[in-house]
């Protein structure tokens, strides 16, 4: 078979098939992609219309694939099918086939063997592995993927306290002799977090100047979820001012009123950590691209985080009475900047997490909104973590898309009540409430802050337990109300992040006309016991038709 054949060439028989040799029904393949850009073109590194099908991960799963097709083997039109008919399409019309047939770059026909057979005569038909499935190419909503390649560098997720964590910095040090013979050069890691720590409590920079070391080099360190960075004392030294105050941020202080080393949110902006080189962020994207695709974002901060205590609260902490966190941007500002963007067709994306911070965004957004093509901009709101009761609905009822991480909910579902009380804490999360209410969800990681796996986010969505089967709650699940079904965590993870992305006419479902991603997972995940989902591998990840991951 040439590689240059048609449609029309290869398909021999179709009864109900036009000119052109498809059937009424197919949907042309001659669409292109159009992925809308939400920032201008000429920034730097652009990360424009780049897909991500994560849930290869490019080896993440470590598993080897049978001798199959390679991508460079990989014929120019081929069908594949499932002995068990359970390839998930996320499509309604026809939510699972037995068999797909890609042409090129794109998703050209489905349906049963026989109905393929009849139809593509002149194609090899190839079959996945029994129990295996096939899903539409998983995307990852809400990524940070130079930060990710920073943590790849140095993490600190794993120590259990100061004293740890201090020590995975010295053996970095050690590890890289041009670190380690030049005290000048600059360390960076990410992943402490004090929640963690056996003894709950925030570093200092004379923790980092008790080791020998360590002592005396320009060290930042940021937090597993971003929103707060520990220094060293030469980093604190080199800080030409430092205020008493300032908006929308937190300055730790001893007791003297002297600064400790820790900067929360907007104070963070007072450390004077040197821009990295572009070849720097050349390795830093190199080293998260090997792990995964990264997608695109413009991203207004509206507050901190939970686990930092930065997250704006209408009421105070029930841990920290004291405070009830702050807002990153005022109000006034925030209802002037969002209308602008959305005039000029600007997809918006804002960060909230605490209740007050989700109320005042809505607000903007509704005020915004009033005469918009929601549609058209589709305005999304991240991490929406604390919603009040009167909030819930307002997603399904502006079209705001409501942008989430379920592995947050696993992550914080140990402190949360302790923070926010036993009746706020039911708005913690609340997934099922926003779907009730006609919201709609895309799935995201948040890596670094968390895990990058996609199942690990399925999982999470499904079952609300940590990967050993606990919660708060026991073995149903943190607060199993808001649990996810199996087809809203799918389609949260494909079809709904491709329409937050503006590419819903080219990917998230095997449809005829749709560009050929797809993934090959080892198991059934929709219908294995949600024990065994963690289990899974990922035996191909294809992207336009071509494996980029294992083999087919």
């Amino acid at each position: 078979m040439s590689a240059q054949s048609t449609p029309s060439e290869l398909r021999k028989r179709s009864p109900s098939s036009s000119p052109s040799g498809r059937s009424q029904k197919d949907r042309s393949l001659d669409s292109t992609r159009q992925l809308k850009p939400s920032y201008r073109p000429n920034n730097a590194l652009r990360m424009t219309a780049i897909r991500v099908v994560v849930a290869g991960l490019l080896g993440f799963f470590g598993l080897r694939a049978a001798q199959k097709w390679g991508r460079s083997e990989v014929p120019d039109a081929y069908a594949l099918c499932s002995p068990e008919g359970k390839i998930f399409t996320v499509d309604e019309a026809n939510p699972e086939v037995e068999c797909m047939v890609i042409h090129g770059s794109h998703f050209s026909d489905v349906g049963s063997l026989a109905d393929i057979r009849l139809r593509w005569t002149a194609i090899p038909v190839r079959f996945i592995q029994s129990g295996a499935v096939v899903v539409p190419g998983i995307s990852d909503s809400h990524v940070h993927i130079l930060e990710y390649g920073a943590t790849i560098q140095l993490p600190l997720e794993g120590p259990k306290s100061v004293k740890e964590t201090v020590q995975v910095v010295r053996n970095y040090i050690l590890s890289d002799p041009d670190v380690r013979h030049n005290k000048s050069t600059f360390v960076e890691g990410w992943g402490w977090d004090h929640t963690q720590w056996l003894l709950e409590q925030w570093p200092t920079s004379e923790d980092l100047e008790n080791d020998p070391v360590v002592r005396g080099r320009p060290i930042v360190l940021q937090s597993k979820d971003g929103h707060a960075i520990w220094v060293s004392k030469k980093i604190l030294d080199d800080i030409e001012f430092i205020p008493e105050e300032i908006e929308g941020g937190t300055i730790f202080r001893d007791s003297n009123g002297n600064p400790t080393g820790v900067f929360m949110d907007s104070a963070q902006s007072l450390v004077n950590a040197p821009e990295p080189t572009h070849d720097q962020m050349e390795k830093r994207f190199g080293l998260a691209v090997r792990d995964a695709l990264s997608a695109r974002s413009v991203k207004i901060f509206a507050d901190g985080a939970l686990r930092s205590g930065g997250a704006a609260l209408y009421e105070p902490y029930s841990d920290n009475p004291e405070t009830r966190g702050f807002l990153r941007i005022d109000p006034e500002l925030l209802n002037k900047v969002i209308p602008r963007f959305l005039r000029d067709g600007w997809q918006v994306n804002v960060h909230a997490i605490g209740d007050r911070a989700n109320g005042v965004v809505l607000d903007a957004f509704e005020a915004a909104l009033k005469d918009a093509n929601v549609s058209a901009l589709r305005p999304r709101l991240e991490h929406a973590q604390i919603l009040a009761k009167k909030d819930m609905a307002r997603f399904g009822d502006l079209g705001i898309i409501a942008s989430i991480q379920p592995t947050h909910a696993i992550s914080d579902m140990w402190f949360g009540e302790d923070r926010l009380g036993p009746e706020r804490v039911k708005g913690l999360y609340a997934f099922r409430s926003i779907i009730d209410h006609g919201g709609r969800i895309a799935l995201g990681s948040d890596f670094p802050v968390e895990d990058m796996n996609p199942l690990a986010g399925f999982y999470a969505a499904i079952t609300r337990l940590s990967p050993d089967g606990k919660s708060p709650h026991g073995p149903g699940g943190w607060f199993p109300e808001q649990r996810m079904t199996r087809q809203e965590a799918l389609k949260g993870m494909t079809l709904d992040p491709a329409y937050a992305s503006f590419s819903d006419d080219q990917l998230g479902t095997i449809t005829p006309g749709k560009r050929a991603d797809y993934v090959v997972l080892s198991k059934d995940i929709m219908t294995i016991p949600a024990g065994k989902l963690l289990e899974t591998k990922v035996l191909a990840t294809v992207i336009d038709g071509r494996p980029v991951y294992g083999k087919i």
